[in-house]
């Protein structure tokens, strides 16, 4: 067991990013922003209808991020996985960049570490409808398998803006011209190169002074976005608290016992084969 006040730190920035979150996407909903038309379309509602229909969706989602702030039930913290899972998955539906949704795990990411670490969701409907503890310690297997969807999370999102920046998108030309760089474009592929190769850095190998700047650089750089600048950078608070998680999470363990994800991955496969074998 890893008995530390540092689960706990882990157990409530996943559980803030994630209400802050589902919190932030709401409010677009409220204030109906206008390119959630193009993902209601998907499933062939027009506009006039997904005008009705946003803030309906918008307060829904201010509830749930209000209750998993204040009364996290394990099956709304469940619901939430799929729900972002869902509306990321929207954007390359309706014709966006791939990496828009790569963009958007720690959307769901949050979330799904915050189940690891409170137990999943194993049990009956009244433990599904019971709110998650604050547990002071988790299991080697917990931790274990925290890290991995940290890093995955981590490792996506920071691949997903990274291809967008060397993509050129628009938003972000916007933003660096704003800030003052001559040479938009350049100041794009840039940034882009560092994000991915960041990225791989956190898949092959988290380093705590890398993660510590990765969450600074994240939470400063969303600050500027050209539009809605408040409600982007909460509603980006899932990428902020995955990486602040791993962050916390990589003072349970030494240096010595972090693994590569592809080393671990081939050896949870291969115990699961045993298994297979074993019983059969």
């Amino acid at each position: 067991m890893f008995k530390t006040n540092t689960t706990q730190k882990v157990h409530y920035t996943l559980r803030i990013a994630s209400a802050l979150c589902f919190m932030g996407h709401g409010i677009f909903g409220v204030i109906t922003r206008p390119v959630w038309c193009n993902y209601f379309a998907v499933f062939g509602i027009d506009h006039a209808l997904s005008y009705q229909l946003m803030p309906v969706l918008g307060y829904v989602d201010i509830f749930f991020g209000l209750l998993i702030l204040f009364y996290p039930v394990r099956a709304v913290v469940f619901w939430l996985v799929i729900w972002g899972f869902i509306t990321a998955l929207l954007r390359p539906l309706s014709g966006e960049p791939f990496p828009e949704f790569l963009e958007r795990f720690g959307n769901f990411g949050a979330p799904l570490a915050l189940l690891i670490i409170s137990g999943g969701m194993k049990g009956n409907i009244k433990n599904w409808l019971s709110p998650i503890k604050t547990k002071r310690s988790i299991t080697k297997k917990q931790l274990s398998e925290l890290m991995i969807v940290l890093r995955l999370v981590i490792f996506f999102l920071l691949l997903g803006h990274g291809l967008l920046n060397v993509m050129g998108k628009k938003n972000l030309l916007d933003e660096y011209s704003m800030l003052g760089f001559i040479a938009p474009a350049e100041t794009a592929m840039m940034i882009g190169l560092f994000e991915i190769v960041a990225a791989i850095t956190v898949f092959i190998r988290p380093l705590r002074q890398l993660i510590l700047l990765l969450f600074l650089w994240k939470m400063t750089s969303e600050l500027f976005y050209p539009k809605y600048e408040i409600f982007e950078w909460i509603e980006r608070s899932g990428s902020y608290g995955s990486i602040l998680a791993l962050w916390f999470a990589l003072d349970l363990i030494s240096v010595h016992e972090i693994k590569s994800i592809p080393f671990k991955i081939y050896n949870y496969a291969q115990s699961v084969s045993l298994t297979f074998k074993n019983r059969s």
